[in-house]
């Protein structure tokens, strides 16, 4: 693991679960209706980020559909990194047109992933071909490759690049974690032998120590996660406490280690909850998110305090 967590290498921030479109498998509730957090506390939370970041990835909900937010994070990022940082924007691609991704680069976004291309979303995809005229008039280059897997030399080679991507019965619904409206209509992954801890968006490598894929954090509007799903209580509060400080402590929890190492069937064991005990349970709950889940409810209080996440060596 990393020692100082002044600097990270990746943080995927949903700054807004608002959205133009409402698909039900959405793990974090986006719709016309989703939550959002007001301009103080995005600045706030821009304010508690490490002093060096080097790749920021904005989604949402639809960023484009907070539009004006999208903005004053922009300008607020670039003030405070200059051109240290990379960004990285996710959108549906349903709200993009030439004059808001012409914006969008003058504010610094140097990768756009379109994550809509399926029948699951309500544009299907149809709007690809549209997509890629907007991109190409404005000198963004289409590729397949994927930057964060690449790592972060690509996107230092290829300044202005897009891809697109979308759900399907082998991933974002094959694999959908158990969270938010894929929990809420049961479509999540009925799999207890999937862990999603250890890919990339899972937890795996959120402290550093690995080089096969890039340290990541998720900040779920203010809410400081190992993964992208988020456990079912965070590690912290964005706007309240130093983004450093809050992984620092748990680098120093014997629970969150393991989440580190992609293991979270052997997180309880420093509490007496053996492997062996941890891979029934999490048979009878036919999900690795639910069982984590379940697992922090129970012990809550040896794992967490008035102050934050308790120091379990």
């Amino acid at each position: 693991m990393n020692n100082s967590f002044n600097h990270i290498q990746s943080i995927y921030w949903v700054f807004t679960q608002l959205c133009n479109d409402d698909c039900e498998h959405c793990y974090n509730d986006s719709s016309p209706f989703g939550k959002r957090i007001s301009e103080k506390d995005c600045l706030d939370i821009i304010n508690n980020l490490p002093e060096k970041v080097d790749r920021l990835i904005l989604s949402g909900g639809e960023p484009l559909a907070d539009i004006k937010l999208l903005h004053t994070i922009l300008d607020a990022i670039r003030s405070k990194y200059g051109q240290s940082i990379q960004i990285m924007l996710q959108t549906n691609g349903d709200l993009l047109n030439i004059e808001k991704l012409i914006t969008l680069i003058e504010k610094g976004v140097q990768r756009f992933d379109i994550a809509s291309i399926d029948r699951y979303h309500k544009k299907a995809g149809g709007r690809l071909m549209e997509l890629a005229g907007i991109f190409e008039s404005c000198g963004v280059m289409g590729t397949e490759k994927d930057p964060l897997i690449e790592g972060g030399h690509y996107l230092a080679e290829n300044p202005l690049s897009w891809g697109y991507w979308g759900a399907s019965e082998d991933m974002w619904l094959g694999g959908n974690w158990a969270r938010g409206k894929a929990l809420k209509n049961n479509i999540y992954l009925k799999d207890p032998t999937h862990n999603f801890c250890s890919i990339l968006s899972g937890a795996r490598n959120f402290l550093g120590g690995y080089d096969d894929i890039p340290q990541e954090i998720s900040i779920q509007l203010w809410k400081i996660n190992p993964c992208c799903p988020g456990t079912h209580f965070p590690m912290g509060d964005a706007r309240k406490q130093k983004v450093a400080a809050v992984l620092e402590k748990a680098s120093q929890s014997a629970v969150f280690r393991m989440l580190n190492e992609g293991n979270p069937l052997k997180m309880g064991i420093s509490l007496g909850v053996t492997e062996e005990a941890a891979v029934i349970k999490s048979q009878e709950m036919q999900n690795i998110c639910l069982y984590c889940d379940e697992f922090l409810k129970c012990h809550r209080n040896e794992i967490f305090d008035s102050n934050g996440i308790k120091t379990i060596s």
